[in-house]
């Protein structure tokens, strides 16, 4: 077992391929945090790592006990003893208290891994890939019972943690908070990782050091949001993309979420993540329990990059299901950008007939095809084929594009609904509001209340007689505004504050029953762009549109960005038009292929407009990516450059699982005068291997390449223009290696 009980210590020690973390049960029933980190010796007595004695002014947290909870590591903190940091969790009971205590009461080891009630989470195909642990504590005066879930993934490096909170009193209890993990440090030697954004620009890093209060990144948007993605990552402050520790913590969940640390006085640093509680309460009643997302820690000493690759082995393996786990993903064209509404049957055939022609694999038919959709004021909820554009029906136009040999796909936006739309003027209670206050609308439309289930059961009969008569292979699942005016006209005054929570667990059984009725059937994810990129939808959808932003350059931060916990398998990146729709930049058509092969690879532009050049060199991508997609898919990412350090350079790399096949890319943005000499060094290659770049008979040694490096691409010196590579902005290189001496 990785799990060892210690019985003489009272010591939990968990421990994987390369890892350790270490719980004490102390003589006053606290379980309190020993160790995270480098695998140690499970035979160590690591009780003396626990802060001894009393500091002036503490109180004393039991009756003959000399130490004080306010600097001690706990792994579920409570608030009102003596511990003034922010718990990992608050009830409220009907006497209105909210102190809390809890104590152990017993455990249980066990091989394998249980799914989690209702919620994602990363699985087990095998009981003896993981060992799990449940440790019982109990609040005895409030009759609160917490169960603490650990699971130790033994190859991957990762343990998984969550929390269920029950009631075994006969009195109602309001849970305020439910973190579903905490972990504290005994210094603040560290720099917090988190990103930022906003609809178009996903994904931006930020690093800063630590100081003492809180700093924290959360939505109450109803959805993970754009403007925070749901992780954080503490590196120690030498940590780079290749060496230092780093400690990453991931929650797979779709909704509000809060993600913070906090340093006290003693410059010792509680990290924190679970389900935001502003605006949040839950009535917990007698027999009733309450579960926490899941908690998706990583620890790396091998930097940012090792840490990156562990997220995306889990993910890409134990987290994403279905048959397109380790299937290739399909190369496809959309027409939102090539048409955007203005379209019909002949428009989109036209599209298709050339997508045919040019290799690629499924055609998507975008938002516009439903109702009396020409702009986007009206007929979401109307999920009925429009008529006056497509005359023969959905499923003509279907069997069409499958006779080109292309499969179909569907966009949707089944969680929103119109004003201007037959479904909202008969049920206009169905939407989340509160009664007496506007309604604002962002995109012309409002959210269904999917904590409803007769509103569920309405969307899910429209999705599936679609679904079910047409021969659909993809489906786009965009969903485009956060939450405004919460409140549901199904629940009662004393549960309003549940309706965000209630509404993702609504979400994900409606996902759930879609997934077991239509496997076949590839989803991906949208949240107008990457506004709910996040593992939870990955446990459903295995891929996810990253930005509405395809502009090449923006897409080089959001990509880079975005990798640091997700794996390329999961990033959707698609060639549009030039000058792009977001930004108005031209860039090469190259560039922009270039940057969208680290992905799953796509287009979305009118692929009639483009001249014989432009096809033929489409055709050139399109069979590219065909060779190279199981290695983007599937292969190990490095990062190389930072787009984020410098703004100009951009480089990284995927190596197959056997290190004998390697692509890696350089982008630069603008153009320099007569730049420099640099090399680029690659990662990751067998360092007694000969490589040789593929279409030419150069050879290379894995190690030159790792540690000499590559010559970088010439830029235009205004001497000599012959040879130059590098001409003008926007510019970008691939090296495809291959192994020579297998």
């Amino acid at each position: 077992m990785s799990i060892k009980f210690n019985q003489e210590r009272n010591t939990f020690h968990l421990q994987a391929k390369d890892i350790s973390y270490v719980m004490e049960i102390v003589s006053t029933g606290h379980l309190l945090h020993l160790y995270w980190g480098k695998k140690i010796n499970t035979e160590l007595d690591l009780r003396s790592l626990l802060p001894a004695g009393l500091r002036k002014g503490h109180l004393k947290s039991e009756k003959a006990n000399n130490f004080s909870l306010d600097n001690i590591p706990q792994e579920y903190p409570a608030y009102g003893h003596t511990d003034f940091r922010q718990p990992a969790y608050q009830i409220k009971l009907e006497d209105g208290s909210t102190v809390s205590n809890l104590k152990y009461i017993s455990h249980q080891i066990k091989k394998g891994k249980d799914k989690l009630e209702g919620l994602p989470a990363t699985y087990v195909e095998d009981d003896n890939e993981a060992d799990s642990l449940l440790v019982v504590l109990s609040d005895e005066k409030a009759k609160l019972k917490v169960e603490l879930s650990y699971t130790v993934f033994k190859d991957y490096n990762v343990i998984t943690r969550s929390a269920r909170l029950i009631n075994e009193s006969k009195k109602n209890i309001n849970i305020k908070r439910a973190f579903s993990a905490g972990v504290d440090f005994a210094d603040f030697n560290f720099d917090l990782i988190t990103s930022s954004g906003h609809w178009s620009r996903e994904n931006h890093l930020n690093r800063r050091r630590l100081f003492p209060g809180i700093q924290s990144v959360e939505s109450t948007r109803g959805a993970s949001s754009a403007q925070h993605n749901p992780f954080l990552v503490l590196a120690r402050p030498d940590v780079t993309e290749d060496q230092g520790e780093v400690y990453g913590f991931s929650l797979v969940y779709s909704g509000n979420f809060w993600a913070g640390v906090q340093v006290n006085t003693f410059e010792q640093t509680r990290a924190l993540i679970g389900i935001n509680p502003f605006d949040f309460n839950w009535l917990l009643k007698p027999g009733e329990g309450f579960q926490t997302p899941e908690v998706v820690m990583v620890y790396s000493d091998q930097g940012l990059n090792k840490m990156s690759q562990i997220y995306h082995k889990i993910y890409r393996e134990r987290l994403v299901r279905g048959r397109y786990r380790d299937q290739n993903r399909p190369i496809l064209v959309n027409n939102w950008e090539a048409t955007y509404f203005d379209f019909d049957e002949e428009k989109l055939l036209e599209i298709a007939k050339e997508g045919k022609k040019l290799g690629l694999e499924l055609f998507v038919l975008d938002d516009g095809w439903f109702g009396n959709r020409n702009d986007d004021t009206s007929s979401l909820g109307d999920w009925f084929v429009d008529r006056s554009k497509l005359p023969n029906g959905l499923d003509s136009l279907v069997k069409k594009i499958n006779g080109l040999g292309l499969r179909f796909g569907l966009w949707f936006e089944p969680e929103m609904v119109s004003p201007e739309s037959k479904l909202y003027k008969k049920h206009p209670d169905w939407c989340i509001h509160v009664k007496g206050r506007s309604r604002s609308q962002a995109r012309s439309q409002l959210i269904l209340d999917l904590s409803r289930r007769e509103v569920r059961e309405r969307i899910l009969k429209m999705l599936t007689d679609i679904l079910e008569n047409t021969n659909i292979s993809y489906v786009k699942w965009d969903m485009n505004r956060n939450m405004t005016e919460i409140g549901s006209a199904g629940l009662s005054a004393e549960r309003q504050r549940e309706l965000p929570h209630r509404y993702i667990l609504g979400l994900y059984e409606m996902l759930e029953t879609l997934r077991i009725k239509f496997p076949e059937i590839l989803f991906e994810s949208c949240a107008s762009g990457g506004g709910r990129f996040d593992p939870g939808m990955l446990y459903y959808m295995p891929q996810t549109w990253t930005s509405d932003n395809t502009d090449a350059v923006e897409r080089l931060k959001i990509q880079y960005g975005t990798s640091l916990i997700y794996p390329l398998s999961s990033i959707c990146a698609h060639v549009s038009a030039v000058p792009n729709h977001q930004v108005s930049r031209i860039t090469p058509l190259k560039t922009r292929a270039d940057v969208a092969c680290f992905a799953n690879f796509a287009y979305e532009l009118d692929l009639t407009k483009l001249s014989d050049q432009e096809k033929e060199e489409i055709k050139m991508q399109v069979r590219y990516y065909k060779e190279i997609r199981q290695l983007i898919q599937q292969g190990n990412f490095y990062r190389l450059l930072s787009p984020f350090e410098g703004n100009n350079d951009t480089a990284w790399m995927v190596v197959s699982k056997n290190r004998e096949e390697a692509i890696a890319a350089f982008y630069k943005v603008l153009a320099e005068p007569n730049p420099s000499y640099r090399r680029l060094k690659l990662k990751g290659l067998k360092e007694d291997g000969i490589y040789r770049l593929k279409n030419s008979k150069k050879l290379y040694g894995g190690d030159e390449l790792m540690y000499a490096g590559l010559n970088l691409p010439h830029g235009f010196n205004g001497v000599q223009e012959d040879g130059t590579i590098f001409k003008g902005d926007f510019q970008s290189i691939l090296w495809h290696f291959e192994l020579v001496n297998r």
